[in-house]
């Protein structure tokens, strides 16, 4: 099984379908950790910036999709798609997999592993940071896949335009400018 796991679009179109072309489009079921559609204060618009066609592209999308609400999505966000954004948190069981979605800008990455390892989940997906994660704390990992945006890792070797997936519950992220998969290290978080 093949979950794709995506944020932090900010209204690109172009990135989106870079990903769903090269990740997302064989996956049985997309994790949206929001910010899907407005680039916000913070950011110009990018090329291919487009919210009205991404909203419409995620809306008949072939494949269910999830979707936290991020700190970015707003209630106009809502009318123009035909799924929820749910908030502050989107829980999900799926194949045995406990899986907890969340923008990630109400808590921080640790308290949220604390949080996974008190529900007993498997992952915590996050996005807001614009920065890949992959975390461990007991049996609870966190996984942000990044951005295929607005890349921020103070890493120049990671400061690139990513997405993820969970394969057969096993974290993988791609390169969205090479195409290529590339490693995130895991880093051990102490309980």
């Amino acid at each position: 099984m093949k979950l794709g796991i995506i944020s932090d679009t900010h209204g690109n179109l172009a990135a989106w379908d870079t990903a769903w072309d090269l990740v997302l489009h064989d996956a049985d079921l997309i994790l949206h950790c929001g910010d899907a559609l407005y680039h916000g204060p913070k950011f110009p618009p990018v090329a291919g910036y487009d919210a009205g066609a991404l909203a419409a592209r995620l809306s008949d999308c072939p494949l269910p999709i999830l979707m936290a609400k991020g700190n970015a999505d707003s209630e106009v966000d809502q009318l123009v798609l035909r799924f929820p954004m749910q908030q502050p948190y989107l829980f999900a069981q799926v194949e045995g997999l406990r899986l907890l979605a969340t923008h990630g800008h109400l808590m921080s990455p640790d308290d949220l592993l604390a949080l996974g390892e008190q529900w007993r989940l498997d992952y915590v997906l996050t996005g807001h940071t614009h920065v890949l994660a992959h975390r461990r704390r007991g049996r609870t990992l966190h996984l942000n896949p990044g951005t295929p945006t607005y890349p921020l890792s103070p890493d120049p070797a990671l400061r690139l335009r990513t997405c993820a997936a969970l394969v057969d519950g096993v974290p993988h992220w791609w390169d969205l400018d090479t195409g290529e998969e590339i490693t995130v290290p895991l880093v051990e978080v102490e309980q």
